[in-house]
């Protein structure tokens, strides 16, 4: 359930690209146009996914996971029939409102449920799902595009969205919990309540509707993002100059200040800034923004060259990202495993080492042009990497967080990873040069690679194994205490 819910998100987010070109064929509106269809989702993606995460972790994750799936399935309906430019830019945008629901509270419904190993694993199978959707989307939409109609690739969205609507049916709503108070005055959630005679309680269903909403924190949230977003998107057309771009992005700026200022003095606030004095949480932060800035800018890159450089159709192009999604549905599950009963270090270090290499390899592309010796080893090599990668950073990031706040803790890792990709493609025209040849796309392989050997880096100096090492003590003392059942009674130590 989780993973159709995160899917559709992804795959949307991956999809649209290849069909930009028809949509503007039919709806008018040229480069302007394929810009917005893209902003106006990622904007609203990246302004509102922590206020998403505040929101799930306050009314519960299936109230908030229902929301989004119905405004992501009308959305997705309204851009089908969009009849306009206007109007499909203005439902994307909403598309994008609907995803900032989805992806937290799919996320924190695993975290929840599951914890040591199990969560490891579990992750992993999300990881592999929802990153297949983002590898194989350009496939599904250029084989749309070229053979039927590229309104499809929006309405393709209700089927797992029904799918998850009726899976959805099987789980109760939020148990309202009583808040308690740190010293300090913050707000917090006890442990399960205690549920009536016959009653079965899941920690996916537990939500603290008696604490306030960070209005004031979401709303600086939304316009910083919203402002900085904005213009380092418009920054590549208007230029720098324009008063388009540095009034949202100074005004951006500044309320981002005023968002940490109030995060720091607020008594609720909807993104704690504690978590980040959590090692794992703060580490993995950090080696998200790396790792995410480079597997944004050198995917769409290696879509962009193969179709304006090296002449591949839509779905040609799509269908070379295929063998890099097989090669994380394959992988993802298991390294998330390993790395939930040995510790994360070694994964997040070892995984971006890989996908570095991976693109390093691709940077040897020239004249004359052969994919399957200058590309494809790379791109499986860097399938490899990702695959090693992105469960272990994912568990390790939010098993690090309390289970209580994993929705904000997702969301703030969303939100990370977000705006990570969203600097590296608006930065993407600067490190082209402004046009894409064989000489300034080896340039961005190469900016590719040292992106996730940073990310490595980060990994291996900073993350600790101390959280999966207690989980795999506390499994065997529980173990232990299994045995000791069977032979006699244990002692219970004095509180």
């Amino acid at each position: 359930m989780a993973i159709l819910a995160s899917f559709v998100a992804f795959l949307d987010g991956a999809i649209v690209n290849v069909a930009l070109p028809a949509m503007t064929r039919e709806l008018g509106g040229g480069i302007t146009t394929q810009q917005w269809v893209v902003d106006a989702y990622l904007l609203a993606l990246g302004s509102l996914i922590l206020i998403a995460g505040s929101l799930s972790d306050t009314f519960g994750r299936i109230r908030i996971l229902r929301a989004g799936l119905l405004i992501f399935g009308l959305a997705s309906l309204a851009c089908a029939f969009a009849p306009s430019a206007l109007l499909l830019i203005v439902a994307r945008g909403i598309q994008g409102a609907g995803a900032a629901l989805l992806v937290p509270s799919s996320l924190a419904l695993i975290t929840s449920t599951f914890r040591g190993p199990a969560q490891g694993k579990a992750i992993g199978s999300w990881t592999a799902w929802t990153g297949t959707a983002f590898l194989a989307g350009p496939l599904v939409g250029g084989l749309l595009v070229d053979y039927a109609d590229w309104r499809l690739i929006f309405a393709i969205n209700v089927f797992p969205i029904a799918a998850t609507l009726i899976l959805l049916k099987g789980l109760s709503l939020a148990v309202p919990i009583p808040n308690l108070k740190y010293d300090a005055g913050t707000t917090c959630v006890p442990p399960l309540p205690v549920a009536p005679p016959g009653t079965a309680v899941s920690a996916v269903t537990v939500a603290r509707p008696a604490s306030r909403i960070d209005v004031i924190g979401a709303v600086l949230a939304a316009v910083g993002l919203a402002g900085t977003v904005f213009a380092l998107i418009e920054q590549d057309r208007l230029g720098w100059g324009s008063a388009l771009v540095y009034g949202p992005f100074v005004v951006g700026i500044a309320a981002l200040a005023g968002f940490l200022w109030w995060e720091h003095r607020t008594p609720a606030p909807m993104m704690p800034l504690a978590l980040f004095r959590i090692r794992n949480f703060g580490v993995g932060n950090i080696a998200t923004t790396f790792i995410y800035a480079g597997l944004s800018l050198g995917q769409l890159l290696v879509v962009l060259f193969l179709q304006e450089i090296a002449g591949f159709t839509a779905a040609q192009a799509g269908l070379a990202s295929l063998p890099v999604a097989v090669i994380s549905l394959f992988l993802a599950g298991p390294f998330g495993t390993l790395a939930g009963k040995y510790g994360p270090r070694l994964f997040m270090a070892l995984g971006p080492l890989v996908a570095g290499v991976g693109y390093a390899m691709m940077a040897s592309a020239a004249e004359p042009f052969n994919f399957w010796l200058q590309i494809l080893p790379g791109q499986l090599v860097f399938a490899v990497g990702l695959s090693i990668t992105v469960a272990p950073l994912t568990a390790a990031i939010l098993g690090a967080v309390p289970t209580v706040q994993s929705g904000i803790g997702s969301a703030i890792n969303n939100a990370v990873s977000r705006v990570a990709g969203l600097i590296a493609v608006a930065l993407a025209g600067v490190m082209l040069g402004g046009v894409l040849d064989y000489d300034s796309f080896r340039r961005v392989m190469v900016i590719t690679a040292l992106l996730f050997l940073v990310g490595s880096a980060v990994s291996a100096l900073g993350i600790s194994n101390a959280e999966a090492r207690r989980q795999r003590s506390d499994a065997e003392d529980g173990a232990g205490n299994d045995d000791g059942d069977k032979s006699g009674p244990v002692e219970l130590a004095d509180s």
